[in-house]
């Protein structure tokens, strides 16, 4: 079990949830876990919440990791509120092309954009 700390840091600004990932890497299944535990109970607490969450620390992510921000958009789609992901570096936004979730998620360069973006 990796016991290094909390997987992200939570902050509130203008009505807006923003979740920084601060591994950077999101492979092992205990991190994705953790991560999915984390978000998922923002979710849960926050019912309509305007989740951001940014990778600027991510370099290397699995396809496991994809799969919990799948299950995390239809759980805060479920919940009335909006999911934006941003800070997405281009080998990893990449991955996101392929596998056409680009089309999923509404995916920003920054944080002030993404954060601009929301209604």
């Amino acid at each position: 079990m990796d016991s290094r700390g909390p997987k992200i840091a939570v902050t509130h600004k203008n009505n807006i949830t923003i979740a920084q990932l601060l591994d950077e890497e999101i492979l092992e299944e205990n991190t994705i876990n953790d991560i999915t535990a984390s978000l998922f109970a923002v979710v849960a607490e926050n019912q309509g919440v305007k989740l951001l969450v940014t990778f600027t620390r991510v370099k290397h992510f699995s396809s496991s990791a994809l799969g919990m921000l799948i299950r995390l958009n239809k759980r805060v789609g479920e919940a009335g509120g909006e999911l934006k992901l941003c800070s997405i570096s281009p080998s990893l936004y990449e991955i996101f092309v392929i596998t056409k979730l680009n089309k999923l998620f509404e995916i920003y360069d920054d944080q002030e954009q993404a954060m601009n973006s929301f209604s």
